[in-house]
């Protein structure tokens, strides 16, 4: 299965890439980055979620529907005349919702790793939530998901992309001090500091081309 990794090195990410960075007036590279630790953070987060019935309904959902893959259809047209703000309200629904009261501290601490302000890594994520999304419900049809199983499977899957072991390597350190919260942990990883913290940022770097 293609992950995210491989998402961002093809003609599309590439395209998403320039897009963004188009958009928010930041460094090609440097938004890279932002999406390379970002985008896979928010996948972790919605596997978390999706773990429960529930949780897997409303994203199937909210896949089969707004979120059906049809943004991913013409990105030239998207970033053309600049992003229509309904697409970056859209993001910042998304965000709040699969990262609630941990989202200012997560782009903070993913604005510290790369070099950004969080404001623009707030301005990156929101734009790329719903392509991130749009990507999901692509690969919900062409699987043919239908269950709360088989969409922890698509999120790990992507996450993991060909390789399982970085998937489960990063699931690992998603929930450090054990209180069963992963986003308490995130930016504190993100940043480095303990045995644990830096194991992570070395496995971030490692499959993003981090620094």
């Amino acid at each position: 299965m293609t992950g995210i990794i491989d998402l961002l090195n093809s003609d599309l990410g590439k395209s998403i890439i320039s897009g963004v960075s188009g958009q928010t007036n930041q460094p090609q590279n440097k938004t890279q980055d932002v999406l390379a630790m970002g985008l896979p953070v928010l996948m972790a987060a919605m596997k978390r979620n999706a773990a429960t019935p529930q949780g897997a309904e409303g994203l199937m959902t909210a896949l089969s529907g707004q979120h059906d893959g049809s943004i991913l259809d013409n990105i030239d047209d998207l970033f053309g005349g600049g992003v229509d703000d309904s697409v970056i309200n859209d993001g910042g629904k998304i965000l709040d919702h699969v990262l609630g009261a941990k989202q200012q501290t997560i782009e903070s601490s993913l604005g510290a790793k790369t070099g950004m302000d969080a404001s623009s890594v707030a301005q990156i994520l929101k734009i790329a939530a719903p392509l991130l999304m749009g990507m999901l419900g692509k690969q919900t049809r062409d699987q043919n998901v239908n269950t709360s199983g088989g969409m922890e499977d698509l999120l790990g899957g992507l996450l993991g992309g060909s390789n399982g072991q970085e998937q489960n390597l990063l699931e690992s350190f998603l929930d450090a001090d054990g209180d069963g919260s992963a986003l308490d942990d995130v930016a504190g990883m993100l940043l480095g500091g303990d045995k644990k913290q830096d194991s992570l940022g070395g496995l971030l770097g490692g499959l993003f081309g981090g620094k």
